[in-house]
């Protein structure tokens, strides 16, 4: 079990490593490549839209021939990938780099299932632990992706970040060499005898729709700030190890809250703590148009991260409170896909905003969306109230 685990959890910091190592440079790339500034973002949206569109399609593969099948595809996609970008940035293709970005998006689409094979390799009792443990990987990335983007910068004499998006045929290569250590059973098909309702029964019940809009404002808040803060700083005059810096502790932001997320929402109940996400990322906008110092961008994109998590953490366990088991595959489904379509377009616009309307701009544009979710979810709290009042 804990061999599973270990190499599940590896790979899941390789490939995260590969992501965070993107987020942090493709904006930055793609502005030295593109025939015009507003389309420096466009790979980073490319890559958000395979995505998107290579989360059902690695799922039914993966219900069908293993789990691990799928993560081999997953990771000779991102080595193809990683080849393509290098290739682009050496030979200063901007097509060739946003290219890349469809396959490093369908091996960043296979790992987001690693944590449903950690789960299924223990006991019900470890499950939660287990799916927390490769959930790490995230930290290990936060700061192994971003420093390879800088040290590589810093010894090569190649195009800057050559070097770097290479580095990600080695990561993806790793993957390839540890996965035969792992055990992973073909996942059972499912026997559930209950009924499923039609998907527009269940699509239009309060739960779903405050649980599917919070992580799609949460998701595409924190995307937008996100992909444009390497160009917000670098118009601040701010150094690549500084952006770096921030983003490896935006990372920390989103991920390292996820020892705990749990026990809150447990506590004070998961529509409390998705209020307090909200509250986090209007602090973020808050530090975003208060000054371009260092420290505003560290302290806004903290913030951001923790949001994030809380927003999504919490729009995802309202998730799983409003389906059956047999329909957690089409509602799930229909949930990453709305997300994910609202992360590709909020990566693929957010270059053009920024240099359109500037980055204090960007950070208030954002400001109704997180009016509206806070508002869905005090409705849900109030039909809730209601609700419990009638049938004390």
């Amino acid at each position: 079990m804990y061999k599973n685990i270990l190499v599940l959890a590896i790979c899941n910091a390789l490939i995260m490593s590969s992501t965070s190592l993107t987020m942090t440079s493709s904006a930055l790339v793609g502005y030295a490549l593109a025939t015009e500034s507003i389309y420096s973002t466009l790979p980073l949206g490319i890559t958000y839209m395979s995505v998107m569109a290579g989360l059902i399609p690695i799922s039914l593969f993966m219900q069908k021939y293993g789990r691990k099948l799928g993560f081999y595809i997953g990771a000779a996609s991102g080595l193809l990938g990683g080849s393509l970008a290098a290739m682009g940035i050496y030979t200063g293709s901007f097509f060739w780099f946003s290219l890349a970005g469809i396959f490093q998006g369908f091996s960043m689409a296979s790992a987001q299932f690693l944590r449903f094979a950690a789960a299924e390799v223990v006991n019900d009792e470890y499950r939660s632990r287990a799916i927390s443990w490769v959930l790490a990987g995230g930290l290990v990335a936060a700061f192994l992706g971003p420093s390879i983007a800088r040290f590589t910068n810093q010894i090569s004499s190649l195009p800057p970040f050559t070097v770097a998006f290479g580095s990600i045929i080695v990561m993806s290569a790793l993957v390839f060499a540890i996965l035969p250590f792992s055990s992973l059973p073909i996942p059972m098909k499912n026997t559930e005898t209950e009924d499923r309702r039609p998907l527009t029964h269940v699509i239009i019940l309060p739960g779903f729709i405050v649980a599917a809009l919070c992580a799609m404002i949460a998701y595409g808040t924190m995307n937008l700030l996100m992909v444009s803060t390497p160009l917000a700083m670098q118009a601040s005059e701010l150094t690549f190890d500084q952006i770096a810096v921030v983003i490896q502790w935006h990372i920390v932001g989103m991920f390292a809250p996820s020892f705990f997320t749990g026990h809150l929402i447990h506590r004070f109940g998961v529509l409390r703590i998705m209020l307090l996400g909200i509250a986090a990322l209007f602090i973020s906008i808050g530090l975003g148009v208060s000054g371009d110092a260092y420290w505003h961008y560290l302290g806004g994109l903290v913030a951001l991260g923790l949001g994030w998590n809380f927003l999504f953490v919490g729009g995802t366990t309202l998730l799983t409170e409003v389906h059956r088991p047999s329909e957690k595959g089409m509602v799930q489904g229909l949930n990453d896909f709305l997300v994910f379509s609202v992360v590709a377009t909020t990566a693929a616009i957010s270059g053009y905003l920024h240099f359109h309307v500037g980055w204090t701009v960007l950070n208030l544009v954002t400001v109704p969306t997180l009016i509206i979710a806070a508002s869905a979810i005090f409705m849900l709290l109030f039909m809730r109230g209601r609700s419990s009042k009638a049938t004390a």
